[in-house]
């Protein structure tokens, strides 16, 4: 009796911790009693009765990413590829996750590989390879739309890798290298183009510095040689002032002692005198001055008797 009482009560706790759940964070759970619906938990302790409740499921809430296989697709222009994408999604209703679809991951994968199908039948191949963000935000938005009676809202839509054919594939490298090649020849003329430019411009500059210079050592030239012509003409005009204020001096010296004609005349004989003797090979001597030379010249004459 004892040991029935035991287990009895061991069955009735257990019984009772199965009643007791814990939701953690960003989880959810789904409840059917008797079958039915009941409510969603969200995070905390509840408390279930026991044998009419259960949990139909759990829903993780955090934001989740499934990447699919490569999908074939035809471009506008008969061009099959092959194109893998990532979808970012989140349940936002558990309950319309739990009773909306079979299978949620399943039903995107399939829409997603019609809906892009559907986007990727209307662009051409050039397109669909310049095109990503625009196929993004196409596919995210009517997966989005889709999803919606699910619960499922979808975040963001991304276009993995595109795989075209390989002929494509070789004919696009072919196209890519002549473009390098392409590239690298306009780079390399217009590099050409602006060294001849810049050495143009260099042998521009070098001639007018000469020219500057040049012009520089020029006016330093001619300010040199005027200078030296002023100097020159201020010497001179200084040694015309010097013996023009000897002369002044003189004269007035002569006035002061009151020297008569005579004595003038005899210093205009010295004077002669000594242009005499230069290298002139004719002098002309005025009349009057030739009557005071015979006066000397006789006045000497007697001196010596």
């Amino acid at each position: 009796m004892p040991v029935l009482v035991a287990v009895l009560v061991l069955v009735i706790l257990i019984i009772l911790a199965s009643c007791i759940k814990i939701v953690p964070q960003a989880t959810a759970l789904v409840m059917e009693r008797l079958g039915a619906y009941n409510g969603t938990w969200g995070v905390g302790i509840h408390f279930k009765a026991p044998f009419i409740d259960r949990v139909a499921r759990k829903v993780t809430l955090k934001e989740q990413v499934v990447d699919f296989a490569p999908q074939p697709v035809i471009t506008k222009d008969n061009v099959t590829m092959r194109i893998d994408t990532v979808v970012f999604f989140q349940i936002t209703d558990p309950k319309l996750f739990a009773y909306g679809v079979e299978n949620p991951i399943m039903a995107i994968e399939n829409l997603t590989a019609t809906t892009l199908r559907n986007i990727i039948g209307d662009l051409e191949l050039d397109q669909t390879l310049t095109s990503r963000e625009t196929i993004n935000t196409k596919m995210r938005a009517s997966l989005d739309v889709a999803t919606d009676p699910w619960g499922i809202k979808v975040n963001r839509v991304e276009l993995k890798n595109i795989i075209p054919p390989a002929a494509i594939q070789d004919a696009m490298e072919k196209q890519m290298k002549a473009e390098r090649e392409r590239r690298e020849a306009i780079l390399k003329a217009e590099g050409e183009k602006k060294s001849t430019i810049l050495v143009a411009e260099g042998h521009k500059e070098s001639a007018i510095l000469d020219a500057e210079a040049e012009k520089q050592a020029a006016i330093l030239r001619a300010e040199a040689e005027k200078e030296k012509m002023i100097k020159e003409a201020e010497g001179q005009a200084a040694a015309i002032l010097k013996v023009q204020q000897a002369n002044a001096m003189g004269l007035r010296y002569l006035k002061e002692v009151g020297v008569d004609e005579s004595v003038i005349r005899l210093k205009s004989l010295e004077a002669f005198q000594k242009v005499a003797d230069g290298q002139a090979t004719k002098i002309i001597i005025p009349s009057d001055i030739q009557k005071l030379a015979g006066v000397v010249t006789s006045a000497v004459e007697l001196s010596k008797e």
